[in-house]
């Protein structure tokens, strides 16, 4: 019997697909992923998650399915324990899997056990994520309420009292798997999965990583001025209330620079994981994944985070990249074809030995990374919002939280009985991009001509028959995927 691959799932949270230096991102400071693409992996440069916030998209890569498949599109819809998860696939296949970092998957009260043999606790308390900005709501990192920077999530520098990092939960699972790696059972193969949370916002990082991006390096911002009329009501409801309208261009530039940073200081982890494999021997017999779940505006279109609905290329698009092990074939680099997260649990199954006993809608990508196929579909899907009256759907806090809260202007979107929350869904090919609206206008975008999608366009009647055949191709994915029928059938028979 072939021997099983161990495997890594290395999981950063909010990461844009375009930054990253072997993307062509001159600002991006990543030389242990570019590193690892130019010598052993492959990286898809048109990747997709198929929703814009967390625990939609996690649910959707662990299963294999879309959120609509069974209504895994909410904050607060997670996976229940009859239905399909790759960490307990894996684990009743006989793989050992240490579960380190963030949830947003599973509902807490369902507990861990049938999804993972150890779920780390590290044993000296990390300090509060991103300096404690989310713990404090009035603090003067905010500045005053009704600033340009109370809801800009932006706090800055990490203070790392004299250490040689700011000591928190990321630091304390990378941290703790390597550890792992160093005692693991030699007797099964390894499942390591490690959802840490930067560079999910605030926007805070150590010196070190801020000081090593250029700024005068960083890409052309998507400013709200090249923007046509008709984009979605949530775009400029959140920008009315971010009121961060004031920001130069400087200010824009450190946070972003501050992202870029956070985003340096997770290559530079992921490079510490690879190096603890390779000194335990077992770096040729893994595979490893790494993947985000979804994007950040990081000042696009004037705006900071991500919402819930909304499917520009910042938010959609994702870093995903897959070394097999060194048994498997793999042509290194950069690979165009159009992917979705989806795909991750089916290539995981290929490299496993494993044959799912439930339907699925990934397909592997093992054919992309032998380089014996460029193509792998014709369009990606990605899917948010919620219809009037589903108040159940809602992502935040009741209506009357306090304004001090960080998210209160997107829960403020969301809860909104107006078109701001509408479910919508995208479908983006190679050139093109149509969103469904399903209460306000919809979406029609010439990305090769407009790369920045500030122009809509279904109104143009040059690309009519573009958008009919956008619109029925998304009429048959969804016909495709609507439901997935259990592959064990009920006894007809009394018994």
């Amino acid at each position: 019997m072939k021997k099983k691959p161990h495997m890594i799932l290395f999981n950063p949270d909010q990461w844009r697909g375009d930054v990253m230096g072997h993307l062509g991102n001159p600002a991006a400071v990543t030389p242990h992923l570019d590193e690892l693409v130019a010598t052993e992996a492959v990286s898809f440069r048109s990747a997709f998650c198929q929703n814009p916030v967390c625990t939609p998209s996690r649910c959707s890569f662990m299963s294999g399915w879309y959120p609509h498949v069974r209504g895994h599109r909410t904050m607060y819809h997670m996976m229940r324990p009859e239905e399909p998860v790759l960490l307990k696939t894996l684990k009743d296949a006989g793989y050992f899997v240490w579960w380190g970092g963030k949830n947003d998957l599973i509902p807490p009260t369902s507990g861990f056990d049938a999804y993972c043999d150890i779920k780390y606790e590290p044993e000296r308390k990390p300090r509060p994520m991103f300096g404690g900005a989310f713990q404090a709501a009035g603090g003067n990192w905010r500045g005053d309420p009704g600033s340009d920077k109370y809801y800009s999530f932006f706090a800055g520098e990490l203070d790392t009292q004299g250490e040689d990092m700011y000591y928190d939960s990321d630091w304390a699972h990378i941290l703790g798997a390597i550890d792992f790696i160093k005692n693991a059972p030699a007797d099964q193969p390894l499942c390591i999965y490690l959802p840490i949370l930067y560079p999910h916002p605030p926007y805070a990082v150590e010196k070190s990583w801020y000081d090593l991006i250029d700024k005068l390096l960083l890409p052309e911002r998507i400013r709200p001025e090249y923007l046509s009329e008709d984009k979605p009501s949530i775009l400029s409801g959140l920008r009315e209330l971010y009121q961060m309208q004031s920001w130069s261009e400087e200010r824009w530039a450190e946070l972003r620079a501050t992202y870029y940073g956070m985003c340096a200081r997770v290559d530079h982890q992921f490079g510490l994981l690879m190096k603890a494999l390779k000194d335990a021997g077992i770096y040729d017999d893994t595979a490893v994944f790494f993947f985000s779940d979804h994007g950040d505006f990081t000042g696009d279109y004037g705006l900071v985070e991500k919402n819930q609905n909304t499917f520009e290329d910042c938010l959609t698009r994702v870093p995903f990249i897959v070394k097999p092990p060194a048994s498997e074939k793999v042509k290194p680099g950069v690979s165009d074809a159009l992917v979705e997260l989806i795909d991750m649990t089916a290539t995981v199954h290929h490299y496993a030995g494993i044959t799912p006993d439930y339907t699925l809608f990934g397909k592997s990508l093992a054919p992309l990374i032998e380089g014996e196929t460029e193509e792998h579909r014709d369009a990606v899907f990605c899917e948010g919002g919620r219809l009037h009256g589903e108040t159940h759907c809602n992502e935040s806090a009741p209506a009357n939280e306090a304004p001090s809260m960080l998210y209160w202007p997107r829960g403020q979107m969301q809860r909104s009985e107006g078109p701001e929350h509408t479910k919508a869904t995208m479908i983006r090919t190679h050139r093109y991009k149509y969103v469904r609206r399903y209460y306000e206008t919809d979406e029609l975008y010439d990305l090769e001509q407009d790369p920045m999608e500030t122009q809509n366009r279904i109104h143009d009647a040059s690309l009519a028959r573009v958008r009919e055949e956008l619109r029925e191709r998304m009429l048959d994915f969804y016909q495709e995927t609507c439901d997935v029928v259990p592959h064990v059938r009920d006894s007809r028979e009394k018994h």
